[in-house]
């Protein structure tokens, strides 16, 4: 599908006009880093969406969207989903919010289960891989994966998240050169201490603004 395509009659605004305003926020030369960056988003629930959104709002250029799951009811609390995207895969609902927001991006989906065997074909085309699954154990594999199949990817993951806790315990840490945590790394959800939309949201928000730090300043992002 062409960018011409992806454009409905309702768009207002051209591409040179949407670009034009984010260089008014971002400067010129830290939008053409945005504009040519290439993220993946693996797992599209609380924390992905998120992700996804804020990076789609700033001009990250390519972004990569992969979730194999379709949108439930119980989803609505904490993820960037609306009634209308009941039932539909998340790909394609996702995608077709982040295109409400600039429709001239380059959006790849794979609506697939992220596996051992796939992840190097999947990602071979993304520098910047974020990890956002629910299950301790899928996110272990895809960490492990990346760091252990690729020498160049930077992959940012999430753990701990939970409640409605302190806000200020979840954290940005530097595991490795190629390797940033996000969350608490203590809390688990449990009963009353559910995933909840603001305190997942603020660790999507590390995840996003820690993946932008890496597209505009390198490995000197943080510590």
């Amino acid at each position: 599908m062409t960018f011409s395509e992806n454009v409905s009659a309702e768009n207002r605004f051209t591409k040179a006009e949407i670009q034009e305003a984010l260089c008014s926020r971002h400067t010129t030369e830290i939008q053409k880093r945005l504009d040519s960056a290439r993220v993946a988003v693996a797992g599209l629930g609380g924390l992905g969406s998120n992700v996804a959104f804020a990076l789609a709002r700033i001009g990250v250029g390519h972004l990569h969207l992969i979730d194999f799951d379709k949108v439930d009811l119980t989803n609505l609390n904490r993820q960037q989903y609306f009634m209308r995207h009941v039932g539909m895969n998340k790909t394609d609902a996702l995608k077709g919010e982040l295109l409400d927001i600039n429709p001239y991006l380059d959006i790849k989906t794979d609506c697939i289960r992220v596996t051992e065997e796939n992840i190097p074909e999947l990602f071979k085309d993304d520098p910047i891989i974020c990890e956002a699954f629910d299950v301790p154990e899928n996110k272990a594999m895809l960490v492990n994966g990346i760091l252990g199949l690729f020498t160049e990817k930077i992959i940012v993951s999430a753990s701990g998240m939970a409640g409605y806790g302190d806000s200020n315990s979840i954290c940005t840490k530097k595991i490795t050169d190629r390797f940033y945590l996000c969350g608490d790394e203590i809390s688990d959800s449990s009963l009353g201490q559910g995933l909840m939309a603001p305190r997942v949201s603020i660790c999507a928000g590390h995840e996003a603004n820690l993946i932008t730090r890496l597209i505009i300043d390198g490995h000197t992002a943080t510590k």
